[in-house]
């Protein structure tokens, strides 16, 4: 049984796992103590408006029930967090990009964190 992540310690957790980057998403896999096999799907506002968000996250949700049964790894957290123009990707390119993905994890091979970035940032209250 697959189950989904909910709260918000474990999207974080996860985080500090290994880390792939396709062009349509980051697939993040942490381990979990035993907790079985889970997934979480993250799509900011910077990707689209609401159906746009909506329509990503059920493509996302579609893909990882598929997927991780077979090829998923075990007692592992799976997060994948959409990009700017997933949208857009072919379903059948973004199912074989998610297991490159899903294969690049398991041999342990991730992508490097990028750098924090600083442009953004809010001035600090006096």
């Amino acid at each position: 049984m697959i189950e989904v992540l909910t709260k918000r310690a474990d999207f974080l957790a996860a985080n500090r796992g290994l880390r792939v980057a396709r062009p349509g998403f980051v697939l993040l896999a942490h381990p979990n103590q035993g907790k079985g096999t889970r997934f979480g799907i993250t799509v900011t506002k910077k990707v689209g408006n609401a159906v746009v968000r909506n329509r990503m996250k059920r493509r996302f949700r579609e893909l990882l029930r598929e997927a991780l049964p077979e090829q998923g790894l075990p007692d592992h957290d799976h997060v994948l967090i959409g990009r700017d123009g997933g949208i857009e990707r072919d379903f059948q390119a973004m199912r074989e990009e998610l297991s490159m993905a899903l294969q690049r994890a398991r041999e342990g091979k991730g992508d490097p964190r990028r750098p924090p970035r600083r442009g953004n940032r809010k001035p600090a209250r006096k």
